[in-house]
């Protein structure tokens, strides 16, 4: 396919190895001008040599530190106006949250979400003057599902996370895209590392970690940064431009999420809504979140879980949403049976008629 960005300007961060330069040996590829950036001078001249002699096209490097003033600096220096910017940083080491202090909470911050905040600041106008621009900001799979021992990367990228969702759809009408791309378990030199972390806390080898979290996963593999490189070239394609806010995620299918469902019926003062999230328990065990839009007098949350309906509840399939979970004791309303009905589904009953619309939306 051709991405249509032959040409274009991108400076790609933290592109010496592993994901970053996945996504710079892609964006050659695809004819684009790169600048990449890192910190280790001799291996970044390596990776900018070799992604030159695959690709044919010039590259760039610049060795720096991004997370610095003045390392934003000399990569804006080397690269003044670019279209593509790509985000991306060293995660922060994983421990123990009791272990961290206000500086190693700066430090991850700095990294992983103001940094990225800063050169978007610097480029996103002068994108939007040209009516191209993309962006991909390299997060986490621990932003959807968060890791215990990445604490320091779980809330720094969420941080990040949040505040690409209001600006994304700021610039969208001007044909600039802002992304982000969270990546399950790579074949990285961080995988390697949060690897060792596990290892030592239980005992394992490091390959013995490794093996595991391959065998967990459902495509019994690592991914490649090929493949990362290839999906980040996509966001940055003409292709893309109506991909806007999104967080794609990219592990193998680690996540077993789907849809939230949001059910609506009208109350005595308008529209109401209640979003069913489906949780990552066991079907027998599976809960859901009643959430009504949070206006004075409308319903508070209601948690269709065990300790609503009781220990000794009975999960079945809700005749009125259709998921399993605990349900109410049968009962009647408006002269049928509700038995098998949550909560939800027997107020909307009620209150609309027996007339249920569903809309599927995809999780955030």
């Amino acid at each position: 396919m051709d991405l249509g960005i032959a040409g274009r300007r991108a400076l790609v961060c933290a592109a010496s190895k592993g994901l970053g330069r996945g996504c710079a040996q892609a964006l050659a590829s695809a004819g684009c001008a790169v600048t990449v950036v890192a910190r280790t001078e001799e291996t970044l001249r390596a990776t900018a040599q070799a992604i030159e002699a695959a690709s044919g096209q010039p590259v760039q490097w610049v060795a720096c530190d991004i997370t610095t003033a003045e390392g934003r600096a000399a990569a804006l220096a080397a690269c003044p106006q670019p279209d593509i910017l790509v985000n991306n940083a060293g995660g922060p080491p994983p421990g123990n949250f009791r272990d961290w202090d206000r500086d190693a909470w700066i430090r991850a911050l700095d990294a992983n979400m103001l940094t990225p905040i800063e050169l978007i600041k610097a480029t996103v106008d002068p994108m939007i003057e040209r009516r191209f621009g993309r962006i991909v900001n390299i997060t986490s799979g621990a932003v959807k599902a968060p890791i215990d021992i990445l604490g320091l990367s779980n809330g720094a990228r969420s941080g990040l996370t949040g505040f690409v969702a209001g600006v994304a759809r700021e610039v969208a009408r001007h044909n600039v895209t802002i992304n982000n791309l969270l990546p399950g378990p790579f074949d990285t030199d961080r995988q390697r590392a949060t690897a060792l972390g596990v290892a030592k806390a239980s005992g394992k080898t490091v390959d013995e970690v490794l093996a595991a979290r391959r065998n967990a996963n459902p495509s019994g593999r690592f991914g490649g940064i090929d493949e990362f490189g290839a999906m980040c070239a996509f966001l940055c394609s003409t292709h893309a431009g109506f991909v806007v806010g999104q967080n794609i995620l990219l592990d193998g299918g680690a996540y077993p999420g789907t849809f939230w469902y949001v059910l609506t019926w009208p109350d005595s003062d308008g529209r109401d809504t209640i979003d069913l999230r489906p949780s990552k328990q066991s079907p027998r065990q599976r809960s859901f979140t009643a959430k009504p839009r949070s206006t004075p007098g409308r319903a508070s949350i209601v948690s269709y879980h065990r300790r609503t309906f009781g220990n000794s509840a009975r999960s079945t399939l809700c005749r009125g949403c259709r998921h399993t979970h605990p349900t109410m004791a049968k009962s009647a309303i408006d002269g049928s049976s509700a038995k098998n009905r949550c909560v939800a589904s027997l107020r909307s009953i009620t209150a609309y008629s027996r007339r249920v619309s569903f809309e599927k939306r995809s999780s955030p």
